[in-house]
């Protein structure tokens, strides 16, 4: 197959194919979702440039990230850099949105830029093995693992925390609080992501430690975005939903949703208590400074590259590590009176 052919069957001509697939922002939402469609149906994978095919060997790590403003990949990316740097290794990174093609991006670039291992920041939870058959080298699932898919664990790596339990521990805060009536900020309780981990663990402590429940305490936004969050909240808070704190699955979220509390006349943390998730430097300078489980960047980004370096090199098998949480008190909680 051709760019000519997938032009043909998405009806589009051959340069808006040719941008699409150099990721060109000047391509509309429509064609871009026409020609990914027939890629993705078809497994297209460009052919890598006579530059690129004349090498003989490579020393390029890629680096895929979804999500092209999240703040909680910084801390992550600087340390990955630095340690593929450290091993000898060359970084080369693309940066893609949260509803882009992570499977499709890695292919492309294994054939692109000879790549010897991937390592994915974020992505759902959900692969299969076809879904992967594209991918010809070893990866490592960094900040996720494959929950709710069918992968062979000795195929691929993960680092990460465990969501779940983080969230789990995060609402337990609220509880040893006083805290009965805890909504939770959420991207989607069904989207095959970490959004879904954390608000599994959220139900897991409702029901373990009866709290209230119900559709009305779930603010789902269908983003990561802090400002979607800003607007989810406010517009929750016009539904006068009975409540005295908030769950953030995100210090992001939280941050955004922080700001609609404050603008629609409630005080953190004396009338609402707000904790979350991540610990981005950012969350530590709000007033009042947002109580959240920090995850360990730095660590994540190390231990990644430590797993790719050593299958490539043949020292070690793929594992799957998780790391623990450390809370960090802020001022965004206080107890019922």
């Amino acid at each position: 197959m051709t760019i000519k052919d997938i032009a043909r069957l998405a009806g589009v001509s051959i340069s808006t194919v040719s941008r699409v697939l150099n990721n060109h922002p000047d391509v509309s939402k429509e064609a871009k979702e026409k020609v990914l469609a027939v890629v993705n149906e078809y497994k297209y994978i460009p052919n890598a440039s006579a530059r690129e095919l004349v090498k003989t060997s490579s020393d390029n790590i890629g680096v895929v990230v979804r999500g092209l403003s999240n703040p909680f990949y910084t801390k992550i990316i600087t340390e990955i850099g630095a340690r593929i740097e450290e091993a000898g290794y060359t970084m080369v990174m693309q940066q893609i949105g949260t509803s882009d093609d992570e499977i499709l991006t890695g292919a492309m670039m294994e054939r692109e830029k000879r790549l010897l291992g991937l390592i994915f920041l974020g992505g759902r939870l959900d692969y299969t093995k076809e879904q992967l058959s594209s991918i010809t080298i070893p990866f490592v699932q960094c900040t996720f693992n494959n929950q709710y898919g069918n992968l062979d664990k000795s195929n691929y790596s993960s680092v990460g925390i465990d969501d779940n339990q983080a969230a789990y521990e995060a609402v337990e805060q609220l509880y040893k609080r006083g805290h009965r009536n805890i909504a939770v900020l959420l991207s989607g309780p069904r989207d095959m992501s970490v959004s879904q981990v954390r608000y599994e663990g959220y139900l897991r402590a409702v029901k373990d430690f009866n709290l209230e429940s119900g559709d009305d305490l779930i603010i789902s936004i269908n983003s990561y975005n802090m400002a979607d969050a800003y607007t989810g909240v406010k517009k929750w808070l016009e539904k006068k939903i009975k409540f005295t704190a908030i769950f953030a699955i995100s210090d992001g979220l939280a941050m955004g949703a922080m700001k609609a509390l404050r603008d629609g006349g409630y005080k953190v943390p004396d009338e609402v208590s707000v904790i979350a998730i991540d610990g981005i430097e950012a969350s530590e300078y709000l007033n009042p400074v947002l109580t959240t489980l920090c995850q360990p960047m730095e660590k994540m980004g190390n231990r990644a590259v430590e797993l790719l370096t050593d299958i490539i090199e043949g020292k070690k098998g793929h594992e799957h590590v998780v790391l623990p949480t450390s809370i960090r008190l802020g001022e965004s909680l206080s107890a019922l009176k």
